[in-house]
């Protein structure tokens, strides 16, 4: 239940932006129990990913079928991770005993992550925009989370 305060299952929230707007944002419940942080945070960053890459997708078939004489940019992600442990999993592909067992379905965005569609970067915890979806945050990282948010 996820209104249940008993869950132990953990929350995946992110903001996809482009142009600096958000354009769609979710807070859910994951449908496993992550055994760890670092888990939980690679199945988040996994569930973002499957809905950036097909736009990505999309915005290359745009670009290939209408062809416009300025120069378009390719377009790349960025996304913003506050936990070293996701991102060496992300990145590097090093995975440890406590994490080797993370099922294969959450692997899906490592090509794009090798030919550098997708970039992982760390991002301090206090300018994580997503945390305001998925915890409880005090009234000045809210209010400033909220401004960052919103481009203010």
């Amino acid at each position: 239940d996820a209104e249940s305060a008993d869950s132990v299952m953990s929350r995946t929230g992110y903001v996809l932006m482009y142009a600096g707007c958000p354009i769609h944002w979710v807070s859910k419940l994951q449908t496993e129990i992550a055994l760890s942080t670092a888990e939980a945070e690679y199945i988040a960053l996994s569930q973002s990913l499957r809905e950036v890459i097909p736009l990505m997708s999309m915005m290359k078939e745009l670009k290939d079928t209408f062809p416009i004489e300025i120069q378009i940019p390719n377009f790349n992600c960025t996304v913003h991770e506050d936990n070293q442990s996701c991102i060496s999993m992300a990145t590097k592909q090093k995975f440890s005993p406590r994490t080797k067992h993370i099922a294969l379905k959450y692997h899906h965005f490592r090509s794009y992550v090798n030919s550098k569609q997708i970039e992982v970067h760390y991002i301090n915890t206090h300018d994580q925009l997503a945390d305001c979806l998925t915890k409880p945050l005090g009234a000045n990282l809210f209010f400033n989370l909220r401004k960052m948010l919103m481009g203010w």
